[in-house]
């Protein structure tokens, strides 16, 4: 390629897309504090968090279930808050970023990962909204909650496609109605066993170890809080980028949680589905559904297109919503619900060394002054990197296997390690 046509590559043409997929994003664009706030906020206060509260909530008493809810979301905060740091200081999504960490041919597997994952989230979400119809309306056959997948599942993904004004305005709309359910949940779980004196008193109804339950809490946003650069990237100041993911990551994460997992200790249920039957949220609690799993599947949806757009080199986003969206949908009726533990399990393993790669690759970097150094258009394969995140992989699933410790913390930190470590040798 001429130095000419290079160059032409690289001038981005704002009529593409207006959401700079895979360019930094321009002073000019930046958001406020509060409308990324209210975007990622509405993004993790998601029905199917609370089914993971409630999974969770099934294997523990009270008292410990709280410090396992709050150790699973401080892991998950800390985590996403530093990236969120980090996209705000590059003005970069998650998949730009790991081309310097990965190289231009490395970064398509962190791309891949990606936006593979989000694809079955949006699946397992779009299951979630259908079953819950379904039952409402009692439409029990499944030809129609398949029909209500599909339908829901193209519908969801409208704002998506409209980009980030498509996406603050519906979480405007829709985040007092998910603060209404989760508090709705929470005083009618307490209601039912005669407030928190019995609540301290009810024996877990199943058996799930430490480990395995802040896995299953990291595991539920593990893939999209990697990805939290693809907003806080239109932050202001850095400060911003990590202060808005602390308050979506920690604190709306661990509410959505608590709401579920007392559902599970008051009727001794891990279903969230089956718990808001047994609330008696029937029509008004399909209104909040509809709006509680919309702000976060227009979210996942979107970091398909913006992992796409990284994926195929090209700056709009569009037509990987379009496909992620589909793709999504068709997992939905194929049953992806049904895997719901082990999907999460496995998020908890794969995706926080990705994102521990990218955290360490990129802070070493600024630590010997070379930050500004971040380029769109790496050749090649950074080998090291790429052995660094398999070894990390390999020894979350270990501690997986093996019970020791918590396995996202593992990999994240055997991650960030070997990414600190091939930095300072690179150095010599």
């Amino acid at each position: 390629m001429s130095e000419t046509t290079s160059r032409t590559t690289e001038t981005f043409d704002i009529s593409v897309d207006p959401d700079y997929p895979v360019t930094p994003v321009p002073r000019s664009a930046r958001k406020t504090t509060f409308s990324l706030a209210i975007v990622l906020v509405g993004f993790t206060m998601f029905t199917p968090t609370m089914l993971a509260g409630a999974q969770v909530g099934a294997g523990f008493s009270f008292l410990p279930l709280m410090g396992v809810l709050l150790l699973g979301s401080l892991v998950l905060g800390i985590y996403v808050s530093a990236l969120g740091w980090l996209g705000a200081r590059t003005n970069l999504s998650t998949a730009m970023m790991a081309r310097t960490s990965f190289g231009q041919g490395g970064a398509k597997l962190s791309s891949l990962l990606l936006g593979g994952t989000q694809i079955g989230w949006y699946g397992v979400s779009v299951a979630t909204l259908a079953l819950l119809t379904g039952q409402a309306l009692g439409w029990d056959s499944d030809a129609s909650v398949r029909w209500l997948m599909v339908a829901s599942g193209l519908v969801m993904g409208i704002t998506a496609y409209i980009g980030y004004k498509g996406m603050y305005v519906l979480s405007l709309v829709a985040l007092p109605l998910m603060l209404i359910l989760g508090a709705w949940v929470t005083w009618q779980a307490f209601d039912e066993v005669g407030g928190l004196s019995p609540m301290l008193d009810i024996e877990p109804t199943e058996s799930m170890g430490l480990a395995v339950a802040v896995t299953i809490i990291v595991g539920t946003f593990a893939s999209g809080g990697t990805q939290a650069p693809n907003w806080t990237r239109f932050a202001k100041t850095p400060a911003a980028g990590l202060w808005t993911c602390m308050w979506a990551f920690l604190a709306a994460q661990l509410l959505m949680l608590f709401s579920g997992a007392i559902g599970a200790i008051a009727y001794g249920e891990g279903d969230f589905v089956v718990v808001l039957f047994n609330l008696g949220l029937v029509t008004w609690g399909l209104l909040f559904l509809v709006a509680n799993i919309w702000t976060t599947n227009d979210n996942t949806a979107y970091n398909v297109g913006v992992a796409g757009a990284e994926l195929f080199n090209v700056r709009t986003r569009r037509p990987f919503v379009v496909a992620g969206v589909v793709l999504g949908t068709v997992l939905a009726v194929t049953g992806i619900y049904d895997s719901l533990v082990d999907y999460l399990v496995w998020l908890g393993i794969l995706i926080p060394p990705l994102g521990g790669v990218i955290l360490g690759d990129h802070l070493a970097r600024l630590r010997r002054g070379s930050g500004q150094e971040v380029t769109l258009h790496i050749p090649g394969v950074r080998w090291s990197n790429i052995a660094v995140y398999a070894l990390a992989s390999l020894a979350a699933w270990t501690a997986n296997e093996t019970g020791f410790f918590i396995p996202p913390v593992v990999g994240m930190l055997v991650a960030f390690a070997g990414a600190v470590g091939v930095q300072a040798l690179r150095r010599r």
